[in-house]
């Protein structure tokens, strides 16, 4: 073989590999602009649902904060209605001793003058009843 077709060999050879070169930088850049484009558009995505989620967020922490004011309150009302329960109940016994008292009162109005009962209530044997006023 000739020395100029050694050359011609080893130029082609040199040029075929720089142009496979070039080809693959080319594909590489092609895929690496593909990516970043992608790789943007994902970035605005989750940016747009960060901004949903911490809104999200957000509404969860007015909700429970909401929760903590309905409980705060419920509790508030429970406390006044056992208050009232026990003020009723103290109320019952007041009026239960009240009533034995004038239960007493009849009884011993009765025994001062067995013959006068009161012109509204008829004379009664058994003054426990609420019949006298």
């Amino acid at each position: 073989m000739a020395t100029s077709t050694i050359v011609l060999i080893v130029v082609v050879a040199v040029v075929a590999v720089l142009l496979i070169a070039g080809l693959a930088w080319l594909a590489r850049s092609e895929r690496n602009r593909h990516r970043r484009a992608e790789a943007g558009t994902i970035r605005v995505a989750a940016k747009t649902e960060t901004l949903r989620v911490g809104q999200q967020e957000a509404q969860a922490d007015g909700t429970a904060a909401q929760a903590r004011i309905a409980k705060s309150e419920s509790e508030d009302w429970a406390a006044q209605v056992s208050g009232l329960q026990q003020q009723a109940a103290a109320q019952r016994v007041e009026a239960a001793i009240a009533r034995e008292e004038l239960s007493a009162q009849w009884d011993r109005a009765d025994e001062l003058d067995p013959a006068a009962p009161t012109p509204d209530t008829p004379k009664c044997a058994d003054h426990s009843q609420p019949q006298h006023h």
